[in-house]
């Protein structure tokens, strides 16, 4: 299995939410797109919004953590860009996985479709 790169620039991240599907739910906005890589790329975006910058990195480690874990069900070939909302900012680490999961069944289900 590929390690998962990060997206880093600000063209990586435009070209995703201008191409990319974009799903939410309470906690996270997350958009997808095709890439022409064999893994995948996570970019992850906390606005100052959500907190100081304790919390919107922990935050940001909170989401990168549940997405390693789980990154065995997510397909290769994606760049995904993971927006925290406001309500992010107390969230624990199982509500941050079961809203990343949540996000993706919603990816998957239009997949099917």
């Amino acid at each position: 299995m590929e390690f998962t790169d990060s997206l880093r620039s600000n063209r990586d991240f435009q070209k995703v939410f201008r191409s990319g599907r974009s799903y939410a739910n309470k906690y996270l906005v997350m958009y997808v797109s095709k890439n022409q890589l064999q893994g995948n790329r996570l970019g992850i975006s906390v606005s100052k919004k959500v907190g100081n910058s304790v919390i919107r990195h922990r935050v940001k480690r909170l989401i990168k953590e549940s997405y390693r874990l789980q990154e065995n069900i997510f397909n290769s070939g994606l760049d995904i860009v993971v927006i925290a909302r406001n309500n992010a900012a107390d969230f624990t680490y199982q509500e941050a996985e079961s809203a990343l999961l949540h996000l993706w069944k919603l990816h998957s289900k239009k997949l099917d479709n």
